[in-house]
């Protein structure tokens, strides 16, 4: 039997389908299965073939590794008594591993698997997170958690480190921006974005706040390659897009509450993976955009 409907009865099934359709493309899936990390997952990054990383697999001080079609391994055991943090990928390849119990910056060649200390300063309280530029120099957060302070470093490509800034907050998610011209830093418990204008020698200056919030935590940050910024917000289970002139795009909920970083990665780079604390394993979704650190990946730093 032939079925008829009315133009607004098709409009009305239109709608809904659109709606079906939307919360399904923010709906967040799991990459891995819960508590296949630790409770100290974090440093999400993808390399070009697609396989994902992220710190504290299975047990502290590991990296772990899924690949595109979902398969988890171990991929390296850090150096005793080093446990990693923020993970970036460099020129040629290279992994970079923040160690925040060995005042160290890592480097992992992806071939050998093996793990030398590409920086280290006794002055640090414990690198954090990374960000890097286009010229390949790291820029590494540097919390004190028991005074609620921190500082900011940035490391050459000769592994010389800079300090940037000291006295500041709890310095934690760091990231240069889409056109380079800029560098964000938050401070986690004082829930505030600051910006810096960034030169061609990697200096900063011109430090203003950039955005802040009246709750919860923030834990690591990406941008895509619109400029929009992505913040984990750690303890709201929540990642919130800021577009490059701090106003809120978006807030995408997940299903872990303690998120402490993300990449981008997928074929396109428009897939987003989260690090859940809470949950030990990572979450995923989609967007429109790609990630500003997989088109540098894909491109080829200099």
């Amino acid at each position: 039997m032939t079925k008829y409907y009315s133009k607004g009865l098709l409009l009305l099934l239109f709608l809904v389908s659109l709606l079906v359709t939307t919360c399904w493309q923010e709906g967040t899936t799991d990459v891995t299965e819960p508590g296949i990390f630790t409770s100290g997952v974090e440093g999400p990054a993808v390399d070009q073939e697609g396989n994902l990383y992220a710190v504290n697999y299975e047990k502290q001080g590991t990296i772990g590794k899924i690949s595109p079609d979902g398969f988890s391994e171990l991929f390296v055991e850090l150096p005793e008594g080093s446990i990693g943090n923020g993970i970036r990928f460099g020129s040629r390849g290279s992994m970079f591993v923040a160690d925040y119990t060995g005042h160290n910056i890592l480097k992992v060649d992806m071939d050998t698997r093996k793990v030398l200390v590409y920086a280290n300063e006794p002055e640090m309280n414990q690198p954090n997170d990374l960000a890097i530029d286009g010229e390949g120099r790291l820029y590494a957060s540097d919390p004190n958690w028991n005074d609620s302070t921190g500082m900011l470093w940035r490391i050459d490509q000769n592994g010389s480190m800079f300090l940037l800034e000291k006295n500041m907050g709890t310095t934690n998610g760091v990231e240069v921006s889409a056109d380079e011209e800029h560098l964000y830093v938050n401070e986690s418990i004082q829930r505030k974005i600051w910006i810096y204008d960034l030169d061609d020698s990697g200096n900063i200056s011109n430090k203003r706040l950039f955005f802040q919030f009246e709750d919860y935590g923030l834990d690591g940050m990406r941008c895509d390659m619109e400029g929009n910024l992505y913040v984990a917000r750690f303890g709201k289970g929540t990642i919130v897009i800021l577009s490059p002139e701090g106003e809120v795009l978006k807030e995408i909920e997940l299903q872990g509450k303690n998120v402490t970083n993300i990449a981008f990665g997928g074929p396109d780079g428009k897939t987003c993976f989260m690090t859940i604390a809470d949950r030990g394993c990572i979450e995923t979704f989609r967007v429109n955009v790609p990630g500003r650190a997989y088109d540098m990946m894909m491109a080829g730093i200099k």
